[in-house]
């Protein structure tokens, strides 16, 4: 799609919210990444003013920057805890400050130009559904498999907020009532086992359990211990670390099953840290899944998303002002 004014391509801005830094990229209408920007976590942003200047300084180096006089089309944020519908990001444990951020009217007062707001799972799902493995798809869930794991699902072609802007939060679905605590103050979340801190539990408790078994996962202090760690040892052929990734595939599969039964989604697309250990978890997930998989419903294709880990979010933070059609003009 062209702009009507000098027939210039679109442009975003995407901009993706994390714990230790913030990414910012001007985005062509095609996914096409034509200027980025970065800001690190600094102590000073635990003033959320503070942060939210530099954030802004750093958008208009990002644009003077670009040698562009562009046609935009508008501002796309992912954000921990993002809410969709208030415009905000309400409190959340990765983010330094705690008070509710009202981030869209601030940016659309300064810019002049329409600004959406999601979490970052979601925005991960609609760059999925743009740029990447979900590309004509309608129905589909993108799960990350990251510290921690968020979703997003994608029902008739549109994400699904819910009631509040928070639907989606499948990764504190309990499957074990019982297992593990886990950090939102239930047991047995669904996080507690197939995220990287899930697979380091995993890790330790099969230590535990079998003490006679030689692993160089012994070397290392347990409070040291990473997924890519022991990813790392797996691929030396250690058996605890293998074991690690075939548990963690098991639950993992088990779990697609029963989400699969909430919608009958076309495909699963796992995305995140986690998945880097693909070669060790497909076997025993896909076998797991066909096991567990409603026999009465359609049963989905699981995949691993298609778009690089850097840029995933942010993509995704960048296509989500394209369902608004209205042409900013953005003049230097």
């Amino acid at each position: 799609m062209k702009s009507e004014i000098n027939n210039l391509p679109l442009y975003t801005i995407g901009i993706d919210i994390g714990g230790s830094s913030t990414q910012l990229a001007l985005v062509s209408e095609k996914g096409e990444v034509v200027a980025r920007g970065s800001i690190e976590r600094k102590k000073a942003h635990y003033d959320a003013n503070l942060y939210v200047e530099e954030l802004c300084s750093s958008i208009d180096q990002l644009l003077t920057g670009s040698d562009f006089s562009k046609t935009l089309l508008g501002i796309g944020i992912g954000a921990p805890n993002g809410n969709y519908y208030k415009g905000t990001i309400d409190s959340s444990v990765n983010l330094p400050w705690k008070e509710e951020l009202p981030l869209t009217r601030i940016l659309q007062e300064r810019y002049q130009l329409p600004v959406v707001i999601t979490n970052d799972a979601n925005a991960t799902a609609i760059g999925e559904m743009m740029y990447g493995a979900a590309q004509g798809m309608k129905e589909f869930y993108l799960i990350t498999l990251g510290t921690g794991i968020g979703s997003g699902i994608v029902s008739n072609g549109k994400l699904l907020y819910g009631f509040d802007g928070k639907a989606g939060e499948l990764g504190h679905l309990v499957i074990y009532p019982e297992g593990r605590q886990c950090g939102c103050g239930r047991r047995g979340c669904f996080e507690s086992y197939c995220s990287a801190r899930g697979v380091v539990a995993t890790a330790i408790d099969l230590l535990n359990k079998h003490k006679e078994v030689a692993s160089s996962l012994r070397d290392i202090p347990k409070e040291s211990l990473t997924s890519k760690e022991i990813y790392n040892v797996a691929l030396k052929g250690d058996s605890i670390a293998q074991e690690t990734f075939r548990v963690t595939g098991e639950i993992l599969g088990a779990t697609l099953a029963n989400l699969a039964t909430f919608s009958s989604p076309e495909a699963i697309i796992l995305f995140g840290g986690v998945t880097k250990a693909w070669h060790f978890l497909e076997t025993p997930m896909r076998k797991s899944f066909d096991a567990h998989c409603l026999f009465a419903i359609h049963r989905p294709k699981v995949l691993r998303s298609s778009l690089p880990d850097a840029d995933a979010a942010l993509l995704g933070a960048a296509a989500l002002p394209l369902s608004n059609r209205k042409i900013v003009k953005h003049e230097l």
